[in-house]
């Protein structure tokens, strides 16, 4: 797979187009700063006197409300959450968009699980960065960037590929790596790892790790530490260099658990599950699931939460961390 770079992207290619931003949370204020930095004329679409517009205001960012910032727009990034979207596109976008307008998604749920269709005539394109929006902006302010997948779903005008290259390259994702992709891809692969591995499945092994020492007797404290405060060592490893990683820096009798152990933890059994999970996805039960649970007022959703917060993982934890000074000293300066 080839991972393009600033250099292959062609110049102006987003040169004089106007973005608005629609929805400042994490990653539309990263993405609004990081365009706004790179020379791009951006506004952000919000609600005047609500956080976002407060938000938007101190960081020198122009705003309008929704409807008005997408009036005259080129690109429109639509950086809310996946539920929000259908509303703000019949109400929002598809009325004030001018022909020819991009709609951008930083994630293609909305996309492939038809919650928005796009008038034929606009450009339809992703740009995913892979990191949360503080990262974004932080890596764009040291010069660099932080990784990030772009995809075309639909090219009305000719120029939506330039489009996506373009703001790729405004938030700082051509500095860290860009790489192309689906619509497809990006949101089947996005949701297996949230379920599966990243926060379900890491969840789900943490607190069964836990009980398992609770319920044999251990104490709590102890428990929280070997499941659950240990894991950042591990994961910063893997980010860092993967499993090789991993194992220069683990002690030899740690490596052999490793080895040895692990495989019976996530086994064949293990394997067939995530399977099913993604095939869940590709059908389009998992959208559907969530698609409904939204409509019917989140209960049960709200429910698994609270239930998850409720934990004595939680509990001990809280309780535990109170004393990790580091946690809760102020963060030192970003200019490393």
């Amino acid at each position: 797979m080839q991972i393009y770079t600033n250099d292959d992207i062609r110049s102006g290619a987003i040169a004089g187009q106007r973005i608005a931003v629609i929805g400042y949370g994490s990653q539309g204020r990263a993405h609004a700063q990081n365009l706004m930095d790179s020379g791009h004329d951006v506004v952000a679409g919000v609600r005047h006197g609500g956080r976002g517009w407060k938000h938007a205001t101190a960081d020198g960012i122009a705003t309008a409300e929704p409807a008005e910032a997408v009036k005259g727009a080129d690109i429109i990034a639509i950086l809310t959450p996946d539920m929000a979207q259908a509303d703000i596109y019949r109400d929002v976008i598809a009325p004030n968009a001018k022909p020819g307008a991009a709609i951008l998604f930083a994630h293609g749920f909305s996309i492939l699980y038809d919650r928005v269709t796009p008038r034929e005539d606009m450009d339809v394109i992703l740009v995913a960065p892979k990191g949360p929006g503080d990262l974004v902006r932080r890596e764009f302010a040291r010069g660099r960037g932080v990784p990030a997948l772009f995809a075309v779903g639909q090219d009305a005008t000719g120029k939506a590929r330039d489009r996506a290259m373009g703001y790729a390259k405004g938030i700082g994702g051509a500095t860290g790596g860009l790489l192309e992709t689906s619509f497809r891809e990006e949101t089947e692969t996005d949701l297996f790892g949230e379920q599966a591995v990243l926060c379900g499945g890491a969840k789900e092994l943490v607190m069964g790790g836990f009980t398992t020492l609770v319920d044999a007797g251990y104490q709590p404290e102890i428990a929280y530490f070997e499941c659950l405060h240990e894991l950042k060592l591990i994961v910063d490893l893997f980010y860092e260099g993967g499993i090789t990683r991993m194992n220069e820096f683990i002690s030899e009798t740690a490596k052999w658990g490793s080895v040895a152990s692990g495989p019976r933890v996530i086994n064949a059994e293990t394997r067939a599950r995530m399977k099913e999970i993604l095939g869940e996805i590709q059908s389009g039960q998992f959208a559907r699931e969530w698609i409904a649970e939204n409509e019917a007022g989140k209960g049960t959703y709200d429910a698994l939460v609270k239930a998850d917060s409720d934990h004595p993982i939680e509990i001990v934890g809280a309780g535990l961390r109170e004393r990790m000074a580091w946690l809760h000293a102020p963060r030192a300066a970003e200019a490393a």
